[in-house]
């Protein structure tokens, strides 16, 4: 998965009342009524596999300016995170699109829910030989990287340019075993993600899909993407990144002021800075992020 910057709750919020209503919202991992959830003794603890960013501090601190009290614990290791809120080490956590999220759900039997989106951050497709999408030769060659997630996102994108025409329509289940060769103008080949940059280098590939946090391996004067989709696409749907909380917790109060909060523009802008200005900000409705993420599982569980 690309840097799981990996969206926000709606941003009409059940009212949020004083300071002292805190210590009826408790966390469910708190255990008592008589801890404030969001105390300095009680904080709430967020999983996240970015804390060296600028607009976590940002986020803190607009955080206990309404009295809520946040502990950042960050993981390199992407299933972590979902582990710990799974356990109840975690009372959150902000890492996954709701693709990542669907294939946790079904592999453990779990239940996390999204209870607001973050943000859709891309991944297009780059040329150091045309600079148009349409210039791309019949029979080219386009790399793609090679992990279930991306894969299955990248011939998607390529589908939406015009580039390959895939079984069925395409899923976010797809490999390149699904290109329909006799009605794709390209040919794919998958690699590891981080090697796609340096595909670009290779006379034969004309063009390469490239994850957002490789995208400075490209030489500088082809940073520039041949071809975006729009953030707004429904094909951008399984890769909107949320915020996840166990499922008896998705409406906790206390939670959905943290993400009011995450929305408010001194935290965004720092978050589409730290993306390098590619990130687009979501606000889809907790309803709307549990309704996509249902449609994934079922078709992964329809996978087998």
């Amino acid at each position: 998965m690309s840097r799981s910057r990996f969206s926000f709750a709606a941003r009409s919020v059940a009212a949020f009342g004083a300071v002292a209503s805190l210590a009826l919202a408790g966390c469910a991992s708190s255990g008592s009524d008589e801890v404030s959830a969001g105390s300095k003794e009680d904080p709430i603890v967020i999983g996240i596999v970015s804390s060296g960013e600028a607009y976590w501090d940002t986020f803190k601190a607009k955080a206990e300016e309404e009295g809520i009290y946040v502990e950042l614990k960050n993981f390199s290791d992407y299933q972590l995170p979902n582990q710990g809120l799974s356990d109840g080490d975690l009372d959150l956590n902000q890492f996954q699109h709701l693709q990542f999220l669907a294939d946790y759900n079904v592999k453990t039997g779990s239940d996390l829910t999204p209870i607001g989106a973050t943000a859709v951050y891309p991944l297009d497709l780059y040329s150091t030989k045309v600079d148009d999408v349409a210039d791309i030769p019949d029979g080219a060659e386009v790399a793609i990287p090679n992990d279930a997630s991306n894969q299955a996102r990248a011939l998607l994108v390529l589908q939406d340019a015009g580039l390959v025409k895939l079984k069925g329509g395409g899923t976010s289940f797809s490999t390149a075993a699904d290109v329909v060769a006799d009605e794709s103008k390209v040919t794919v080949t998958a690699l590891k993600a981080d090697q796609t940059p340096t595909a670009l280098q290779d006379p034969k590939v004309y063009a390469a899909i490239v994850n957002n946090d490789y995208v400075p391996n490209i030489d500088a004067a082809h940073q520039k993407p041949v071809y975006s989709t729009d953030a707004d696409s429904s094909a951008n749907d399984p890769y909107i990144n949320v915020w996840v909380s166990r499922k008896a917790d998705a409406d906790n109060p206390t939670f959905k002021k943290l993400i009011e909060i995450y929305h408010e523009s001194e935290v965004t802008d720092g978050v589409i800075e730290a993306s390098g200005g590619t990130g687009v900000i979501k606000d889809n409705s907790p309803k709307d992020l549990q309704d996509i993420l249902a449609t994934i599982e079922k078709n992964e569980k329809a996978q087998g």
